[in-house]
């Protein structure tokens, strides 16, 4: 323990003590704190010691704590972590911690402030204090446990599967789970509970957290649960090994189509539950590993809903271009990105642009993720030979008007897209590559003849997606020589004429050091280019993206890294983030 050589620089303790009181630590499971009070090392001493050496501010805990602030922060979690809420002081809310080096601990918290939208800064507490704190949890957990009858027996109808077709999971998050969350303590949940109603509470947490993705990891001692939160996974909790088997069990009856006794084999399903009176849809992937099967929910929340062209964070330029692309009768738009980028929730974006009353408006994905009103949505299922050109080929004969296509993934699916985009169709459609200039090459890869790209690819778009600030928590910054320099560089090829307004700040923003809990949510950063008759040229000659880049970048063509650099400049994005593109 590395403060501890600060106790000794203070001659609060010696070398033999130092000695003895590490050896005492290992005997005790590496409570130090405790070790600490049984020695009698002041507890004041001990606290200043990890300030200096963590270089985090110690706190003194006031002699009353508002009972609201116990209810922010699970009492299992404070135990575990071995943190817990001080004070509350405009709106952001003081932590104590034992470790401030314990990265389980700082993930748990940033969980719990996404989790609850409080933001947090975290300060160095004495084991008293910690443990004074921790003694008031036991009056507010006799306070909340007081329920009436009726709600009793609502809390015990939880526990039984609902079945029924309205709910085929069989899980119900409705009624007074919440107050049986609170009365009743995780540990004792991962203890005692059944499968169902552990899985109830991990699923539920999620959806309210704002989590993408549940992942359910056997690791050899433990089944650990981690949570998906702006990109960034987070540790949840740590199970019972012994609960995998049931877990992953429960999982696959949820789904109704995955194997019981298929563990050798990857699997994938789908179920449905609902949570605060709406309809949530999960995607379950299975993979077997060496500690055994792993879990990755997927969570598809239709009540995030579907955001418009210009809501979610394009310039007006770009949502101009796609407007524009989108009134065309016929020609294929594509937009390309890794998975996780955000390419299928622009293209629903895109989607609620179309008039679907009026136009017939059908898609082919894998999976559909939500149900857009006035859409034809067909899920394709390759295990039953309903793939992407099969599908396709059905969709043409249903007389539609515009067609998206979740996933070009080989030669035959991009030869029909075209072909349907040729004979009047307007199609919408995924594509991998690393940048939007890579779609016309690896088309031509797949086997496409370069004079059937020219006349039908209209658009192409190019999305990553970035951690964005709370607005207005950024720290702004001003430009150094170093980052002026790059800047400078990074749109030297850019045409004079469309250079001033991207080169007109002269700060960037980044995280502060003193805060934690200054991001939430994701934003996109895009590239496009607008395919005209020099780039069909370009294509019909020698479809490289050398010469293809030459061209659209001479009509001022904007980079995805550029698209990041301006949204720093904004304080949209924190500048680290451009250095991942």
């Amino acid at each position: 323990m590395g403060f501890l050589e600060k106790l000794v620089e203070k001659q609060i303790i010696n070398r033999y003590q130092l000695n003895d009181i590490l050896e005492k630590t290992k005997e005790m499971s590496g409570d130090i704190d405790r070790v600490l009070e049984l020695y009698k090392v002041p507890a004041e001493a001990v606290r200043s010691a990890k300030s200096s050496f963590f270089g985090v501010p110690e706190i003194t805990v006031p002699d009353v704590t508002q009972s609201e602030l116990l209810s922010i922060v699970p009492v299992d979690a404070a135990r575990n972590y071995r943190f817990v809420p001080v004070a509350q002081d405009n709106g952001v809310l003081k932590i104590g911690m034992l470790d401030p080096g314990n990265l389980e601990a700082r993930n748990a918290l940033q969980f719990i402030a996404s989790q609850t939208n409080t933001p947090f800064e975290a300060y160095i507490i004495s084991y008293t204090d910690f443990n004074k704190i921790l003694a008031m949890y036991s009056g507010y957990e006799n306070d909340m446990a007081t329920t009436s009858p009726a709600q009793g027996e609502e809390m015990s109808n939880l526990e039984k599967d609902s079945g029924g077709t309205e709910n085929p999971a069989g899980i119900s998050f409705e009624g007074s789970f919440d107050a049986e969350i609170k009365q009743t303590t995780d540990k004792k949940i991962i203890e005692d509970a059944p499968a169902t109603k552990m899985l109830a509470v991990i699923l539920k947490n999620a959806v309210e957290g704002g989590a993408s993705d549940v992942h359910i990891e056997p690791t050899g001692n433990d089944v650990r649960i981690r949570y998906r939160v702006d990109g960034i996974l987070h540790v949840s909790l740590k199970t019972n090994k012994n609960m995998h088997d049931s877990l992953i069990a429960r999982l696959k009856t949820m789904t109704n189509t995955m194997k019981l006794d298929e563990r050798r084999k990857p699997q994938d399903g789908r179920f449905m539950a609902f949570t605060g009176g709406r309809k949530i849809d999960f995607r379950l992937s299975i993979l077997p590993t060496f500690y055994g099967e792993k879990a990755v929910i997927r969570i598809l929340d239709p009540g995030r809903g579907i955001k418009k062209l210009d809501e979610i964070g394009m310039t007006p330029e770009h949502v101009a271009m796609i407007r524009r692309a989108l009134a065309l009768p016929y020609g294929l738009v594509l937009i390309t990105g890794p998975t996780g980028s955000g390419k299928t929730t622009t293209l629903y974006s895109m989607i609620s642009e179309i008039d679907r009353e009026r136009l017939n408006v059908i898609s082919l994905e894998d999976p559909v993720e939500y149900n857009i009103a006035g859409m034809n949505q067909s899920q394709v299922r390759p295990e039953i030979g309903y793939t992407f050109a099969n599908g396709l080929r059905s969709i043409l004969r249903q007389d539609p008007d515009v067609i998206m296509v979740g996933e070009i993934r080989d030669k035959e699916t991009a030869e029909l897209a075209i072909n349907a985009a040729l004979t009047g169709h307007l199609v919408l459609a995924t594509l991998h590559t690393n940048n939007s200039i890579g779609v016309i090459p690896r088309l031509v890869d797949m086997g496409v003849d370069p004079y059937l790209i020219a006349p039908t690819l209209v658009l192409s778009i190019a999305q990553r997606l970035t951690q964005k600030f709370i607005e207005g928590k950024g720290e702004a910054v001003p430009l150094d020589g170093a980052i002026a320099a790059l800047i400078q560089k990074q749109f030297s090829d850019l045409p004079e004429q469309f250079r001033p307004k991207f080169t007109a700040e002269d700060k960037i923003y980044e995280i502060p050091k003193t805060s934690d809990n200054v991001l939430h949510g994701r934003m996109p950063v895009f590239e496009m280019f607008w395919v005209d008759k020099a780039v069909q040229e370009i294509i019909l000659k020698s479809a490289t993206e050398n010469a293809i880049y030459d061209y659209v970048r001479s009509q001022g063509m904007i980079m995805m890294r550029e698209d990041a650099i301006m949204k720093s400049m904004k304080g949209i994005i924190p500048w680290s983030e451009v250095n991942t593109l």
